[in-house]
């Protein structure tokens, strides 16, 4: 049995199966909330206990309950885009209530893998583009995460890949720049956010930060600490 629980929203998803081994092997007890059933199977292999629990459909209390013993809570659900309706209720609404749920059940981490320009795409992608629905979300929901109490790290890749992990990033300012080169095309591997994962949550580093990244040379343990 492990000494410490975490609780992981978007258990399905790619990062999140990647993230959940590490967290076992970083000591983590974990369970993956899940949406469909028929996902339990995948979960289940990745080493995390699955809890069917739909985000769109969950209230606070709910959460709250899910959460119930968590050392922390990862953030790792999104609609995938394509319906604005529903990138609003997981990526915005769903987030929201998950950054609410934690409080309430006295939860002091929260890690959200959020994307490296969330923080100004807002502001400069075209309200027109379906793209602007999925940035609104997502700004919105971390700038409701930084106005809590929560111990939180906002973790921000570039364009993810399927790459394995390099476990070797490099670190960009707020808006998702490095030393002002065009990042827009900068790749972050699904894996290297996994090791970023376990990583902040075992050593305890980044805390009521936003890590914006992306593949690079140095290794992880070094760049975030």
């Amino acid at each position: 049995m492990a000494d410490k629980k975490a609780v992981i929203i978007g258990a399905h998803g790619k990062i999140a199966l990647l993230a959940a081994p590490r967290l076992v092997d970083a000591g983590y007890d974990v369970d993956g909330l899940i949406r469909n059933p028929d996902h339990a199977v995948d979960v289940r292999a990745s080493g995390a206990n699955p809890v069917e629990l739909s985000l769109e459909d969950a209230s606070v209390d709910d959460l709250a309950k899910a959460f119930d013993g968590a050392d922390a809570v990862v953030f790792s659900a999104g609609a995938g885009g394509g319906n604005p309706d529903r990138t609003k209720a997981v990526d915005h609404k769903g987030a929201v209530r998950a950054i609410d749920a934690a409080v309430q059940a006295g939860v002091t981490r929260f890690i959200m893998v959020s994307f490296a320009t969330a923080l100004v795409s807002k502001d400069t992608v075209d309200p027109e583009e379906p793209f602007y629905t999925y940035a609104k979300a997502k700004h919105d929901a971390d700038e409701h995460l930084r106005s809590t109490d929560l111990d939180y790290t906002i973790l921000g890749p570039g364009k993810l890949t399927l790459e394995p992990a390099s476990e070797k990033i490099v670190v960009a300012d707020k808006d998702g720049r490095i030393d002002d080169q065009d990042v827009e095309a900068a790749d972050t591997s699904r894996d290297n956010v996994a090791v970023v994962i376990a990583h902040v949550l075992k050593s305890n580093v980044g805390v009521r930060q936003t890590v914006n990244f992306y593949d690079g040379d140095t290794p992880v343990a070094d760049a975030i600490s």
